[in-house]
């Protein structure tokens, strides 16, 4: 019994560590930009701007063929060969001086996460009984916050160095690699599971109130990190230098609230569901009406921090509870798609919404915020619909 649970917790840890990678795909060199965009000073710097992107269009592209990976493929195989692309991808971006080569190496960047983020999420529910999973669920996103803050933090400080040494930050794949090498077992979990009837749309028909709410809730949250920097130095009321410092304060707002998640539903019960939607439209209300001043601000990334933290497990753990142990393969290459999308797809909103609306106001960003959150409070209300007694 004792090398059972002591096995079981080394697994959990395994699995735990993906979740530290997956938000950095990314945002992990968004510190070094400035830099890197002055060495590229020449080339066209819409593919300065594709180093951050870039990783994002691939994992959606390769969310999209996972499941075909699992049936061939056991879980450790797919995690070393997800995590060998990701950090052997990350770092070699550093070593060539022709942006072509830099974003050959983020695309494969974002071809290991897409293998990465389907099981940082999905081996919990194959592995784990439903009881477990929902505490899991919160710690996967805590640590998704927590890595996101030890990456830019490190990233930064080697971008002083040279932008280079910035994408030594990939090498934090070494610690997972490790770990599933000694402690995943190689199951193939893409047939183990029962075959389930197929509906016409497949498994988007089925799982579709779930994949839309991922995507509209990260489509509300990117519009903040996209966007508060430039909001902020363009009003001029907060010094510049205390940007970094309240960003880094909402990603440690988003670990605490992946950590509560459980204490969240516990409050909340069945309206846990409507938590993320309200904190997003109360947080891009206080930025975008109370004057761009510190209590505004402060308390407006505070609850936009917090509604991402719990959301995000919040439909995950919805998901997985849904699909039961095809998780892994049924659902959440979908809802990696969708976060990763909408993560791609949120600047070309904005974009939009100025073009329509022909306005120049700084804060548009947020009321666009507001309106999406909004948007996702609604459709939060059909998902999960009560079951027939």
């Amino acid at each position: 019994m004792k090398n059972i649970a002591s096995n079981q917790k080394s697994l959990t840890v395994s699995i735990l560590s993906l979740s530290l990678l997956t938000v950095m795909a990314g945002a992990a060199v968004a510190p070094a930009l400035g830099v890197i965009k002055k060495y590229f000073a020449d080339s066209d710097q819409l593919f300065v701007q594709m180093i951050i992107s870039m990783p994002a269009l691939f994992i959606v592209l390769t969310n999209l063929f996972f499941s075909s990976l699992a049936k061939k493929f056991g879980a450790k195989t797919l995690v070393t060969a997800g995590l060998l692309l990701y950090t052997l991808g990350g770092c070699a971006a550093g070593l060539f001086n022709t942006i072509g080569l830099v974003l050959a190496m983020r695309a494969l960047v974002g071809i290991g996460v897409g293998i990465i983020m389907p099981l940082s999420t999905g081996l919990l529910s194959y592995y784990f009984p439903p009881e477990q999973q929902e505490g899991l669920m919160g710690w996967s996103s805590a640590m998704n916050q927590m890595g996101g803050v030890v990456a830019t933090l490190i990233a930064g400080l080697l971008a002083n160095i040279s932008w280079r040494l910035s994408f030594l930050v990939y090498l934090m794949g070494l610690i997972s690699i490790v770990l599933c090498l000694a402690f995943m077992p190689n199951d193939r979990i893409g047939t183990a599971q029962p075959v389930k009837e197929k509906g016409s749309c497949g498994a988007f028909g089925r799982y579709h109130t779930h994949i839309v709410a991922m995507f509209l809730l990260m489509t509300a949250f990117f519009l903040y990190p996209a966007n508060f920097a430039i909001v902020t130095a363009s009003e001029g009321i907060i010094p510049a230098k205390y940007t970094s410092v309240i960003m880094a304060g909402m990603d440690l707002v988003a670990f605490f609230g992946g950590l509560l998640f459980v204490s969240v539903k516990k409050l909340c019960g069945r309206y846990t569901k409507l938590a993320a939607p309200v904190l997003f439209t109360i947080g891009y209300a206080l930025l975008a009406f109370t004057g761009g001043g510190w209590a505004g601000v402060l308390a407006g990334s505070a609850c936009v921090g917090f509604a991402n933290g719990c959301g995000v497990p919040c439909i995950i753990s919805a998901a997985s509870r849904a699909a039961g142990r095809s998780a892994a393969t049924e659902v959440m290459p979908l809802i990696s798609a969708a976060l990763y999308l909408a993560q791609f797809a949120s600047p070309f909103l904005l974009s939009l919404v100025r073009n329509i609306t022909a306005c120049g106001a700084v804060r548009l960003p947020y009321y666009t915020a507001v309106g999406v959150s909004v948007i996702l409070m609604l459709w939060s209300g059909v998902r999960e619909p009560r079951k027939k007694a």
